[in-house]
């Protein structure tokens, strides 16, 4: 917890306050991320959400034992930056932990596919979560933009999962 507000200290308000373009809070967050050795870290000022995470060793096979910890001094994998200014785009939420579906069953079409249309309160998808099947609604009506997660993928609380631009 005292790292987590020690960095929101250091990039947070200063950077927010300065208006600090993407490439300066890039380089804050890699700073942080050795620092602390963190593997992820994400900001958001304003509309503008800067994320930043440390590539994933390569896997050279299948059955290979999970590699042991580097120790204090390695280096560790060059971060993988990922910014987004999703303007007037409306969010669709996980509303809980589970596994993301976009369709009634396996064999069934998809709810819904990038470039269609929603109305408001359309089922866009199912969470699995304790073996119920929730459906997850569209917040505003508008144009499906882009799917953020992939079929079958477990989803945590609050994970974003569509992008819809609203229809006007």
């Amino acid at each position: 917890m005292a790292r987590r507000r020690r960095a929101r200290e250091r990039i947070g308000t200063d950077a927010a306050e300065r208006g600090a373009d993407a490439a300066a809070l890039v380089r804050q967050l890699g700073q942080l991320l050795d620092e602390l050795r963190l593997t992820e870290a994400e900001v958001t000022l304003g509309d503008m959400r800067v994320r930043v995470q440390r590539a994933a060793p390569p896997v050279v096979g299948t059955t290979a034992p999970a590699p042991a910890p580097a120790p204090a001094g390695a280096a560790l994998p060059d971060p993988v930056v990922i910014v987004e200014r999703p303007g007037n785009m409306v969010t669709v939420e996980a509303p809980m932990v589970g596994t993301f579906y976009r369709a009634s069953s396996p064999t069934a079409e998809p709810y819904v596919r990038e470039g269609d249309v929603v109305k408001e309160g359309q089922i866009v998808c199912i969470i699995e979560a304790m073996k119920l099947m929730n459906e997850i609604e569209a917040k505003s009506a508008g144009r499906v933009a882009k799917i953020l997660a992939d079929n079958g993928q477990a989803v945590e609380y609050g994970q974003p999962l569509f992008l819809i631009e609203p229809s006007r």
